[in-house]
């Protein structure tokens, strides 16, 4: 049985997150249902991570598995065809062995947040960025984030429905970045928490606006209570940049 590996990009704004709603249309719901067009059979769409609603990626990496075969090039060509005018698009697809899964095979998430930091609010970029009129310090929000990295407990930039075992992750990367009029967000983990970029984004940007202190970002870790959280900021500023893997021999097409 044929296991195709894609890779995602997608526009946020219109759907209920990634994962199939009940209540909302999915990314999810677009590519399965783009596959039953191509296939004529159901298929069922594993992801590397969850967005929320209104988050975007640049590179989300998924699979699914078919009875029938077809090479990797037709399938991402097919799908494209099938999934507009929805503003998701396969950017690359290969035939991946059994042993390989999206999400249990990936050894790292990567994140980025945008700020448009000025006082105009967002005319090209609006659904995009997170729009912050207050000057940010980048240097006190670093200083903020380099107490974030490492191992914690995170249970303060969790929210009260993620459904993680442990509220313990290591945080590898946290780092701001002035980019013109924007400011970026880098954050890298094995896995992420739900509602943790976010929320640690917002209280960074507490810090860069002066409200907090680096200090006070730090209180805010070792408390491990939801309610001495700040800030969290909007998903709309979110964007999954990238998951890795261990490289894999590609499956004949």
């Amino acid at each position: 049985m044929p296991r195709y590996a894609l890779t995602l990009e997608f526009d946020g704004a219109p759907f209920f997150g990634l994962q199939r709603q009940a209540h909302g249309p999915s990314v999810q719901q677009v590519v399965e249902d783009a596959a039953f067009a191509v296939l004529g059979e159901r298929v069922t769409l594993h992801s590397a991570g969850r967005t929320d609603s209104g988050v975007h990626a640049l590179a989300m990496r998924c699979h699914f598995d078919a009875a029938r075969a077809m090479s990797a090039f037709r399938m991402q060509e097919a799908l494209n065809a099938r999934m507009r005018p929805a503003p998701v698009a396969v950017t690359a697809c290969v035939l991946a062995p059994e042993s390989w899964h999206a999400r249990f095979s990936c050894t790292g998430r990567r994140y980025l947040y945008r700020i448009l930091n000025r006082r105009a609010p967002p005319a090209l970029l609006r659904g995009r960025v997170w729009h912050v009129a207050r000057p940010l310090d980048v240097d006190e929000m670093n200083r903020a984030a380099r107490l974030l990295v490492g191992r914690h407990d995170f249970t303060t930039f969790r929210s009260v429905h993620c459904q993680a075992a442990s509220a313990v992750k290591t945080l590898d990367r946290l780092e701001v970045e002035q980019v013109g009029e924007e400011v970026h967000i880098h954050a890298a983990a094995r896995s992420f928490l739900h509602h943790q970029v976010r929320s640690m984004t917002g209280c960074l940007v507490l810090a860069g606006q002066g409200r907090w202190s680096a200090q006070r970002v730090g209180e805010a870790l070792a408390a491990r209570d939801r309610r001495q959280l700040g800030l969290n900021a909007p998903p709309h500023g979110l964007y999954f940049v990238a998951a890795d893997y261990e490289p894999f021999e590609e499956n004949a097409s």
